[in-house]
């Protein structure tokens, strides 16, 4: 058996990127579980596990535009200072905002002004290539 698209599979996997840093991985956990084809997870992930049978391993390259897309300049938010929890603020802070749909967002802090701060809420891995060592655990 294959794994086709709705199928929920569960796979163990290493990204890496081209300079070989792992940066994320689920050898010592559970595997990753997500229903093929939903967009659970990247484009690029998905077409690597379409078709894999119980028990493949492979490795794959996915190039950015399939992982989490080139940088965004739109994604650069500014906010006044009065509008956000009073703490210090410093770039390259991590911190997560909350949008109007409830969703939490990611973001660093890039700038710090007295009157505003500016956050990039582009994804970490945005506009880089990942390579992925993938082993097909189950097919439910």
């Amino acid at each position: 058996m294959s794994a086709q698209n709705g199928n929920l599979v569960q796979i163990h996997y290493t990204g890496t990127l081209d300079n070989s840093e792992t940066f994320d991985s689920s050898i010592g956990r559970e595997p990753l579980e997500f229903t093929l084809g939903s967009g659970q997870v990247i484009t690029g992930f998905d077409t690597a596990v379409l078709g894999m049978q119980i028990g493949e391993k492979k490795t794959v390259r996915i190039p950015a535009d399939e992982a989490y897309g080139e940088y965004d300049d739109e994604l650069i938010i500014q906010v006044n200072r009065n509008e956000l929890p009073k703490m210090n603020y410093e770039v390259g802070m991590e911190l997560a905002m909350q949008q109007a749909s409830g969703r939490s967002v990611p973001v660093i802090v890039l700038d710090v002004a007295e009157d505003w701060i500016a956050f990039d809420a582009n994804h970490p891995l945005v506009g880089k290539a990942l390579t992925f060592e993938l082993e097909l655990v189950a097919i439910n």
